[in-house]
């Protein structure tokens, strides 16, 4: 059993508080160890987006030794056995507007890589995964189901779309049913396996890493 938590999105996809100067450790604009490793296609923070979401009130949270905006979308009771919820999240990740907007045009034109920033669309995401482990060492994703997008609306809709899917759904039936049919989809390559599993369920086709630059 799932239990579906109160957690929502932000729709307001913009940061519009400057970094104050007393954050600030650079001399003229940050260098590029603060946008190092950007994340284009995901929901990972380079250490100038933490910063904003510090002043921006919307703190970042570690995941997977990364910093980036999530919430539970899902949750379970502890299980080691059956039907094993991995991970269910919702993701965001800002664009600028206002002064904060303003500041990367700033440092822009000393720093272009401020540039990865301000090209960013705002973005949503949501990430459900269900496991299956048993005690005859049995291991397989029961699904693992990603979708996000640049409309906040959109992404709202999908959700409340699988909500009921999900709820409803007996993961440890689910999990039986994918066992006796393994020969059917375990050979296959992850896209394929992904749409495979997405019609045992009855739900649309993944959509996630998207670019997010304009």
């Amino acid at each position: 059993m799932i239990t579906l938590t109160e957690n929502k999105f932000d729709s307001n996809g913009y940061w519009a508080n400057p970094i104050p100067y007393e954050l600030q450790t650079w001399q003229i604009a940050p260098d590029s160890k603060y946008v190092d490793i950007f994340d284009q296609n995901g929901y990972d923070l380079t250490e100038l987006e933490c910063l904003f979401a510090k002043v921006n009130n919307q703190p970042a949270i570690e995941h997977r030794h990364k910093q980036t905006l999530k919430q539970e979308w899902f949750t379970q009771q502890p299980k080691v056995e059956g039907a094993v919820l991995n991970h269910a999240y919702l993701f965001e990740r800002k664009g600028y507007s206002g002064e904060a907007k303003k500041q990367l045009q700033q440092w822009a034109t000393t720093n272009p890589l401020m540039y990865k920033l301000l090209s960013y669309q705002p973005k949503w995401g949501i990430d459900f995964s269900m496991d299956w482990v048993d005690r005859a060492g049995n291991v397989f994703e029961i699904l693992h189901f990603e979708y996000d997008g640049f409309s906040c609306e959109e992404i709202e809709v999908v959700k409340q779309k699988l909500e009921p899917i999900f709820l409803n759904t007996n993961w440890e039936e689910a999990g039986e049913q994918l066992l006796q049919r393994k020969s059917e989809w375990h050979h296959l390559g992850f896209f394929d396996q992904s749409d495979w599993k997405c019609n045992f369920f009855n739900i649309m086709p993944e959509r996630f890493k998207m670019v997010g630059w304009e």
